[in-house]
């Protein structure tokens, strides 16, 4: 896929898998960048359903506009916001006055809470944009396991360029907090999936 090594477009494809949007379906996209899962989740919700993308950098929404619009998807919303300091009742109604839904029925985080200082806090901004029992999707890196371990050293190089935190597994989140928890791992390890439903506090 143009921008990305083929090794995390893998991780994309099976955390979208994991997530199982369905047709008609609006889905945040934490951490949006340049809307590289927006193919994807499109194949899944078809032209009836809505992508929210939620980015801090203009730069990066600018080039998510630039791919919906060469696509003609005219069902993407794009919110300019850092998930840890957003307000999630102004937020909704920006989505709202965009056509959208104040509520989602899903939100997937791809190789973004790792990139957010106070991942707990953009946690519990997310899931105050979706609905009673919505499905929540991480995605993110660890240290290779068994045999691609010996790529260990290439693997933080990369996090680090990137300025991602290896160590944290940021997807035990949904373990803690999901029931029905689908777990998936690619590239030895490297890449780590899960999805589940939402637990309901009431």
């Amino acid at each position: 896929m143009s921008g990305e090594y083929p090794v995390y477009h893998a991780g994309r494809a099976l955390g979208i898998d994991a997530l199982a949007p369905t047709a008609g379906q609006q889905v945040l996209d934490i951490g949006c960048g340049t809307g590289l899962n927006f193919p994807l989740l499109q194949e899944r919700i078809g032209a009836a359903g809505t992508i929210v993308g939620i980015d801090r950098s203009a730069g990066m929404l600018r080039q998510a506009l630039r791919r919906a619009e060469a696509r003609g998807w005219q069902n993407v919303i794009l919110i300019q916001a850092d998930m840890v300091l957003l307000d999630p009742r102004s937020t909704a109604a920006r989505i709202q006055a965009s056509g959208g839904s104040a509520v989602s029925d899903a939100a997937l985080a791809t190789y973004s809470l790792s990139l957010m200082g106070d991942w707990q806090q953009a946690w519990t901004n997310t899931t105050g944009l979706l609905a009673t029992h919505a499905r929540v999707g991480v995605v993110d890196m660890q240290d290779p396991e068994g045999r691609a371990r010996w790529l260990t050293p290439l693997a933080r190089l990369a996090c680090a360029l990137g300025g991602s935190d290896i160590t944290a597994a940021h997807w035990r989140a949904v373990e803690e907090r999901c029931v029905d928890v689908v777990r998936a791992s690619a590239r030895g390890g490297h890449l780590q999936i899960r999805a589940g439903k939402m637990m309901h506090d009431g």
